[in-house]
């Protein structure tokens, strides 16, 4: 080289060597750091991809922490409701005591009254005590609250669960398509011949009797019988024109009224059994009831009798249609709107309906457990319609066993929603964060190994490019050879 101004071989060696170490200073920083990705300048592409990873990383933490709360809120109202199913248990003990009149003095039955309010004031109060962190859970306030509702046309309406998406009113549509209905029998002629008697057992699901009647007993007399065992048979009667129209109380496809003529009513005259008014005679018979028929927001629903239960993944509802509506003929259509409330629990990695799952915890209290029927615990209490001293102990069973019904249905909806859902999400959510977490260290974790390898290259080319720079440096320096 015989040019000293321009050193071209120092630039040259200058800029490899700044290449070189700032090759060696990213080795460095990822050992140092862990991460491959520093800077978006690192790898752009890989950057985005990770971030978006960690998103969903954090959701899907946030996710399992939210599955594990919901579970510690049903495990304390499902703590609160064993104790309520203890006291039904034993209120239905004290109902037993007080219907074994016979055996049991009046002191006896108040004595016995006194614990029935007690354990009725102590539901009450564990309704409304029971709360996780200022929620209460078992007095109404996780119910969900409903509008317009058609009290001719909907007895009694329990929503498990509905996805109100942003806390907008969720538009139920109700469309009947045809009634429930009782099994029907008839029993035809003015009444019994005056040479002949007759022996029937009449029942339906809920049992049997037989009654005998003797000759010329009237019609509007086997009626009245019919109708006074009707607790213990589970049917009613009514004279209707030339017939005894015989209902089963219960409706449904369960339910079924049987008449079977055991004796006496010999042809010629007194009462034949029909299956149809106007029908064909016979000594026996047994009608079957009808489930109703029905669409909820265009869904089929599953119907046992006038009961309507629809279960999708936007609303779990159970509907009691009304029982003057489910008899007639004309079919309806019923609209009413869920408005608020449920408890709504986040378990997914994103704030969306496919994430979110709801659950409606209804009201416990003596004033709602029970069915529009035959009334509510609250009725049992001294002084109600259906206290221990009164002679209304068949209907407080019935209330009783509604109640017990009721508590033991919403303790195995809450026990299905923390197995099936809750417990569920957390396993998948805990395998997905696993390999979510793998996704993102394949993309943004320092490969120790090819680093460390990548650092000693660095290492050695910037040593070597230093050197090389010192020779280049020092080769202007001949020049001077030249100059003698």
């Amino acid at each position: 080289m015989s040019r000293i101004n321009t050193n071209v071989s120092a630039l040259i060696s200058t800029r490899i060597l700044n290449n070189n170490t700032q090759e060696l200073n990213k080795s460095l920083e990822r050992l140092s750091t862990g991460l491959r990705i520093n800077r978006g300048s690192d790898d752009p592409a890989g950057l985005i991809a990770s971030e978006n990873l960690r998103k969903q990383i954090k959701g899907t933490e946030t996710a399992i922490k939210n599955a594990e709360r919901a579970i510690n809120i049903v495990g304390t109202a499902e703590g609160a409701l064993i104790e309520v199913s203890d006291m039904l248990v034993e209120l239905q003990a004290l109902l037993g005591e007080a219907a074994n009149k016979g055996g049991m003095s009046t002191e006896e039955i108040d004595a016995n009254q006194l614990q029935v309010d007690s354990i009725l004031n102590t539901i009450d109060r564990i309704s409304n005590a029971t709360e996780f962190e200022g929620l209460k859970l078992l007095n109404g306030d996780m119910a969900y609250s409903t509008s317009t509702v058609s009290s001719a046309k909907i007895a009694e309406l329990n929503v498990n669960a509905a996805k109100l998406i942003d806390g907008a009113t969720m538009t139920v549509v109700v469309n009947r398509t045809s009634a429930a209905d009782t099994g029907v029998l008839y029993m035809s002629g003015n009444g019994l011949t005056a040479n002949s008697g007759m022996t029937i057992r009449i029942g339906s699901a809920r049992g049997t009797t037989e009654l005998t009647f003797a000759a010329s007993t009237s019609r509007a007399n086997i009626n009245t019988a019919i109708n006074a065992v009707k607790e213990i048979t589970g049917v009613s009667a009514a004279v209707s024109g030339g017939y005894i129209k015989m209902r089963s109380v219960d409706f449904g496809s369960n339910a079924y009224v049987s008449v079977e003529i055991l004796s006496g009513n010999a042809a010629g005259g007194g009462l034949k059994v029909q299956e149809t008014a106007g029908g064909a005679h016979t000594t026996d018979a047994i009608d079957y009831g009808r489930n109703a028929t029905a669409t909820v927001n265009g869904t089929s629903a599953t119907a046992d009798g006038k009961k309507l239960t629809i279960r999708t993944s936007m609303l779990d509802a159970e509907i009691e249609l009304n029982g003057t509506a489910s008899l007639s003929a004309t079919d309806w259509s019923a609209t009413f709107g869920i408005t608020a409330g449920g408890a709504d629990f986040a378990l997914g990695g994103v704030v969306d309906a496919i994430g979110m799952e709801s659950v409606g915890i209804q009201n416990i209290a003596t004033t709602s457990l029970g069915n529009p029927t035959d009334g509510y615990l609250s009725t049992l209490k001294s002084g109600g319609s259906q206290a221990l001293s009164g002679d209304n102990l068949y209907t407080a069973q019935r209330i009783v066993s509604s109640a017990i019904k009721d508590i033991s249905k919403l303790r195995g909806r809450l026990g299905s929603f923390q197995k099936n859902t809750l417990e569920t999400t957390i396993n998948s959510l805990a395998v997905t964060r696993e390999n979510l977490y793998a996704a993102e260290s394949a993309i943004r974790d320092t490969d120790f190994a090819a680093e460390t390898a990548n650092m000693t290259r660095s290492q050695i080319l910037v040593q070597t490019a230093t050197n090389v720079l010192a020779q280049a440096n020092y080769a202007p320096q001949n020049v001077l050879a030249l100059l003698g």
